[in-house]
């Protein structure tokens, strides 16, 4: 009996390639899409896309990168991000050390790399 030796196809989030959805903005009117993968943060998947978000320290202490996550599901992989319980349950996260576990739609200050304040 042949055996078959195909791989079976993946389901896991940290392989498979997930989407961050950002709503439309001044800077962005028609909204931007980017590929992400759990295994780094929003905001680094982001800058891989030519996309910046704000940011100042990126290890969750600042709160420049304070955005919305209107829809999916993030992780921290540390004790405290800069978030209080009552603004997680109000739709804000930190992109600089939310990893994503789901497909994301997200309201954030993001510009092209090529904006005349992409350097600020």
């Amino acid at each position: 009996m042949p055996v078959d030796d195909t791989p079976a196809a993946s389901a896991h989030p940290l392989t498979d390639g997930l989407t961050v959805r950002v709503l439309p903005s001044l800077a962005l009117p028609s909204g931007a899409s980017f590929p992400a993968d759990a295994l780094g943060t929003v905001w680094h998947a982001a800058r891989e896309a030519g996309l910046r978000l704000p940011t100042s320290c990126r290890n969750g202490t600042c709160r420049t990168c304070l955005s919305r996550l209107v829809d999916g599901t993030v992780a921290y992989h540390i004790d405290w991000p800069g978030v209080s319980r009552e603004e997680r349950a109000e739709g804000w996260f930190l992109p600089c050390v939310a990893y994503p576990e789901s497909d994301l739609v997200i309201e954030a200050a993001v510009q092209p790399d090529n904006h005349p304040t992409a350097g600020r």
